[in-house]
């Protein structure tokens, strides 16, 4: 098959002829029908997470059609069209048992723990635990979407955050997790402020529903007490989609009494400064959030197939394979606006 790989961490990458996968012991093989460029993949390239072995495939947020079948697999044929969480659980430790697949003791993740689907074909683990049947009428392109960046945010906006109607949501950081959690609260009928200081990106979170958009630019660096002006006194709800100590910090001081902050984005390392005396004071939450278990899909599927939820608006550009190592490269420059997606099998 052809893939992108790269032989060395920040080292330009390729699009070569390999082996085609065989299914692991209880998994499958998927024909990829779309993949995801996200800034975790970026990650991975550059070499900022343990377990990546060299040469490599990145790609973790795929779409596409089983083609091979261990015969260990009792749920799944070959012709299903799936997708898969980007954690993909053992269904056999603690965290399994309990229905926190997301965190599982065990997990494979394809694109880190093994080669991922930027490439014709991808082999995935724990098929009976991890697939999730993507329904007829939805692109492979939109079920891409939804891999890491929409589920992330979904879970950790329903699930984590316990949005309710009516309340105020920050939203810092308005790249793919950020526009999704945009786009999910604004459904669940929450206000929301958006958090950027990309004109495009807080444009886009505008198209999505937010009812306030502050750039920190404008706001001297300000930007906890600016979304506590615009919402009369601070957010019920907040999320760091960036993952940065200047938007986690923000993040929890521009929380109300009793307020809930919830950690999406990956924090660099050497620690951050988070406000504690306001987090005693006034008695607030700090929440993590990591995906979302295959298990939990079904009401997320149930809303974009009803156009609740449009993760399909998010994408961007929609690429070939020849033009995925180029363009993971480019997000050392930064993350463009929305979610480019790959088709490893177009000419584009």
């Amino acid at each position: 098959m052809r893939a992108v790989v790269f032989e060395g961490f920040g080292e330009p990458a390729a699009v070569r002829e390999v082996a085609d996968p065989v299914p692991p012991v209880g998994g499958v093989v998927v024909r990829v029908g779309a993949t995801g460029l996200c800034r975790s993949d970026w990650h991975g390239w550059m070499g900022h997470d343990d377990g990546i072995s060299l040469p490599h495939v990145p790609g973790h947020e795929l779409a596409g059609e089983v083609v091979a079948v261990d015969a260990g697999v009792t749920g799944w044929r070959v012709g299903a069209r799936v997708t898969v969480p980007f954690v993909c659980a053992c269904g056999r430790c603690a965290a399994c048992a309990r229905g926190d697949q997301q965190v599982c003791e065990r997990q494979h993740q394809p694109g880190f723990t093994h080669w991922g689907s930027f490439a014709e074909y991808v082999a995935l683990h724990q098929a009976d635990t991890n697939l999730v049947a993507v329904p007829e009428d939805m692109a492979y392109t939109t079920a891409a979407a939804l891999g890491c960046r929409f589920a992330t945010a979904y879970r950790a906006v329903v699930a984590q955050g316990r949005v309710r109607s009516g309340e105020w949501v920050a939203v810092y950081g308005c790249g793919g997790v950020g526009l999704s959690a945009v786009m999910v609260a604004v459904a669940c009928g929450a206000r929301v402020v958006a958090v950027d200081t990309s004109p495009a990106a807080l444009e886009l979170a505008r198209r999505f529903g937010a009812a306030v958009c502050v750039d920190p630019g404008a706001v001297d660096g300000d930007t906890a007490g600016a979304v506590r002006a615009a919402t009369g006194g601070g957010v019920q709800l907040s999320l760091d989609a960036l993952g940065s100590a200047a938007t986690c910090a923000a993040s929890v001081a521009g929380l109300r009494a009793r307020g809930r902050h919830v950690q999406v984005g990956l924090l660099p390392a050497g620690g951050v400064t988070v406000p504690m005396d306001r987090v005693v004071a006034l008695e607030l939450e700090l929440l993590g959030s990591h995906g979302m278990a295959a298990h939990a899909y079904p009401e997320l599927m149930r809303q974009v197939s009803a156009g609740t939820l449009r993760p399909d608006l998010l994408v961007g550009a929609v690429i070939g394979l020849d033009a995925a190592p180029d363009a993971l490269a480019a997000l050392s420059g930064g993350s463009p606006a929305g979610i480019t997606v790959i088709e490893p099998w177009s000419a584009a």
